[in-house]
């Protein structure tokens, strides 16, 4: 298993990316969370099986239909365990 965070620029709120990346997440079976931030970016915790999280990653470079994503910055996180996939308020 492997956990990753995820820190998402671009126009990435008010766009359905929260709620759109949970249903991608459920599907890929990964586990974890994702937020907005106060700055206007989206930030997740997720951990799975390694193809489904590079596959999840993937998705966030593009995203739902009405985002505009910049930039998708990775870093590698001590393994985290997770019993679903939350979509946290700030």
């Amino acid at each position: 298993m492997q956990t990753v965070h995820l820190l998402i620029t671009g126009k990435v709120q008010g766009v359905f990316f929260r709620e759109t990346a949970r249903k991608v997440a459920e599907k890929l079976k990964i586990k974890g969370w994702i937020k907005n931030t106060r700055d206007e970016k989206v930030e997740a915790m997720i951990t799975g099986e390694e193809k489904d999280v590079n596959d999840f990653i993937n998705w966030c470079k593009t995203g739902p239909d009405r985002a505009k994503v910049e930039e998708v910055m990775v870093s590698g996180q001590p393994e985290t365990f997770f019993r679903e996939f939350e979509v946290k308020r700030r």
